[in-house]
């Protein structure tokens, strides 16, 4: 199970407890935010694309969706969703727990600039009910990231 992946990649980093699961589901940003009692902006959706036929992810915030224009012109390219049936095999996790820890060798994490408007935020954790609370200063610990960009469409 991916969650038990990402419960491995915490606790070699020394964070044993970093993941929270939960009963209800967290599987959309809207139920996650539900669920936690916060803004929706918190918490952290894990876009799958694929640029160049490499799997790419974005870490946006819940509240805001993907500008095609401002991605063309990032990457070069439109925006191309992964299959839901194919998200598991290039990322290593299934949708609903997509999530930037413990990911494929050879995919890419950018941080979207929507980000930014929090202290913390709360991406999935590899399964439709998991959650891990992350400070931004903790990103970079985190998650190798390729970035932060700006693909966010403007409210």
């Amino acid at each position: 199970m991916s969650v038990d992946k990402v419960k491995k990649f915490f606790a070699e980093l020394g964070e044993p407890d970093k993941v929270v699961e939960f009963e209800e589901s967290t599987a959309t940003s809207e139920q996650a935010a539900q669920v936690l009692n916060c803004e929706l902006g918190q918490i952290a959706k894990t876009i799958s694309v694929l640029v160049d036929k490499k799997p790419v992810l974005i870490l946006m915030s819940g509240d805001m969706k993907l500008d095609n224009k401002k991605f063309k012109e990032k990457f070069s390219t439109r925006p191309r969703m992964i299959a839901v049936d194919e998200v598991e095999n290039y990322i290593g996790h299934a949708v609903g727990g997509v999530c930037p820890f413990a990911v494929n060798d050879g995919v890419k994490i950018f941080f979207d600039e929507s980000l930014k408007r929090y202290d913390f935020i709360y991406p999935a954790a590899g399964s439709s009910n998991s959650l891990v609370k992350l400070y931004l200063d903790e990103l970079d610990k985190y998650i190798k990231s390729s970035g932060w960009i700006d693909v966010a469409k403007n409210k």
